[in-house]
């Protein structure tokens, strides 16, 4: 009895330390931990955390903010990766040691430059702006109490008082709303954005800021604090490089796809070669129809071009020897003899399917390699259109294709936000005729395997196939594939081919 007694004052010392550690289950991440914990983990919370910034930055685009739809699905994936999700829960500390932690080391791998830098912050403001909101009253009071923002609401009397200038200055209060609100006397300078949108009273310096609208004030200031957290993070790096246990990881982290493995496909070897033509205009994402394109028209590919379209191909499918004799058809058509092309790029083809040198099995490029590493210079043609192009150069490219006006204007703006895959997946909306494309893009070879389930009927379509059974592809007369150069493939055995095809990428 004595021995379950002490440890029951344990657990109730330890529960106690526990919550003086994580008061409340949303923090401005101020005080960066200091526990000793494994690689494994600390990759583990990296990932986690990753998967569920990839999903704000889709549901911030794809979703109204604040509506029904989107918080929904952004609680789901909270709990599925375990993170907090509900205030103030008793027994949610092993998530919130996990949301504190992760933080810090997405924070080490995301502050290596601005555009990960903006990219970071831009995430995280969306995901604290959702939890925010997501508290009561009383637990928002709290939060700000524990943030020291501890704002003064305002008595009733003061408020009777300017009744007529707070409606009158507040959009949407009618005088029986401001009665029924509560509101904080904020100093001018944390309140900038609504004076300058015109949404507060400003009276003697200080702003007369709605409940509603307290969070734009605390967004700013963790806004404020995060983005000087960060650079100040960024100086340090250089000791941080010095590590060569974390660096890596924190490298491979700012680069990171965490979706499945297309290293090894399932339908290896069944994909003919006479079918690539017509496949990369109907499935192919837009860096592999360009690249493709290119390598028609110039019987050439640069190293970059020919490492990211060959390692494509070999996940949709193609064998060793389909590559080999795909690539010195191509290059013999060029400037290439069959010699040269034995002895200079033969070796780097078989490299790629693990047959030389170390024997690495090389994985095909994720969209986040695509976009971060290596970018084009003149004369290639690898790297992500979305990315990488000329807006001007991109909406051309997207006209050719026969793109309608209003699709390219979403496209073009996604862009300008610096929503790449985002823009890729909008380009597989609208060259598919569907709606919601009903998942988060962020491989090529997931594009083009769910590209080939929609086009064999897996997915609900707007559109219906016609009565030879083939999908109605609005785009597939604006590419042409029959120069002298280039064996044609819109044949009716190729199309019998592609239909087998596209019935093999619903199986299981």
């Amino acid at each position: 009895m004595e021995f379950s007694s002490r440890e029951r004052q344990k657990h109730c010392r330890l529960a106690g330390d526990r919550r003086e550690q994580y008061p409340h289950s949303l923090q401005f991440y101020l005080e960066p931990p200091t526990e000793s914990i494994s690689l494994v983990e600390f990759e583990s919370f990296a990932v986690d955390r990753l998967k569920l910034l990839k999903v704000v930055e889709n549901l911030g685009v794809s979703y109204v903010r604040g509506t029904d739809a989107y918080k929904s699905k952004l609680e789901s994936e909270l709990r599925k990766l375990k993170f907090p999700y509900r205030a103030l829960a008793e027994d949610d500390y092993e998530a919130r040691r996990k949301d504190h932690i992760s933080h810090f080391i997405l924070r080490l791998a995301y502050c290596q430059s601005e555009d990960l830098r903006r990219w970071f912050l831009q995430q995280e403001l969306d995901l604290f702006r959702y939890r925010f909101n997501e508290l009561t009253g009383g637990l928002m009071q709290k939060f700000l109490e524990h943030a020291n923002l501890s704002f003064e609401a305002i008595g009733e009397d003061l408020k009777n008082e300017l009744a007529n200038e707070l409606s009158a200055s507040t959009p949407g209060f009618s005088l029986s709303k401001v009665k029924e609100q509560m509101f904080y006397k904020v100093g001018l300078a944390d309140a900038v954005d609504l004076f300058r949108a015109r949404r507060v009273y400003i009276k003697d310096g200080f702003a007369y800021v709605p409940f509603k609208e307290i969070d734009v004030i605390v967004l700013n200031n963790y806004r404020t604090k995060l983005s000087k957290a960060l650079a100040l993070t960024a100086r340090s790096l250089p000791s941080i490089q010095s590590d060569e246990r974390l660096q890596p990881l924190l490298n491979h982290l700012s680069h990171s796809y965490v979706g499945p493995d297309y290293s090894v496909q399932k339908n290896t070897g069944k994909i003919s070669l006479d079918q690539i033509d017509a496949l990369s205009v109907k499935s192919f994402p837009l860096c592999m129809r360009q690249l493709h394109r290119a390598l028609r028209d110039s019987h050439h590919l640069r190293h970059g071009g020919r490492m990211q379209y060959g390692l494509f191909l070999k996940g949709i499918g193609l064998t060793l020897e389909q590559a080999l004799e795909f690539w010195k058809k191509e290059f013999i058509r060029g400037k290439v003899d069959a010699d040269k092309f034995d002895k200079g790029y033969a070796y780097s083809i078989r490299h790629n399917y693990g047959k030389e040198g170390k024997r690495t099995d090389y994985t095909p490029y994720s969209c986040m390699k695509i976009i971060m590493s290596n970018p084009p210079s003149q004369g290639d043609y690898h790297g992500c259109p979305f990315r990488h192009s000329d807006p001007e150069l991109l909406k051309q490219k997207l006209q050719s294709y026969k793109i309608p006006p209003s699709g390219i204007t979403q496209v073009l703006e996604l862009v300008k936000g610096m929503h790449y895959q985002l823009a890729c997946q909008k380009y597989f909306e609208l060259t598919h005729d569907v709606d919601d494309i009903g998942f988060s893009l962020s491989h090529p070879n997931q594009y083009f395997t769910e590209s080939q389930k929609l086009l064999s009927g897996g997915r609900e379509l707007k559109k219906e196939f016609n009565n030879s059974g083939n999908f109605q592809q609005k785009n597939n007369s604006q590419e042409s594939i029959n120069s002298s150069s280039t064996p044609t493939s819109s044949n009716a055995k190729a199309d019998m081919e592609l239909e087998g095809l596209e019935a093999y990428f619903t199986e299981d």
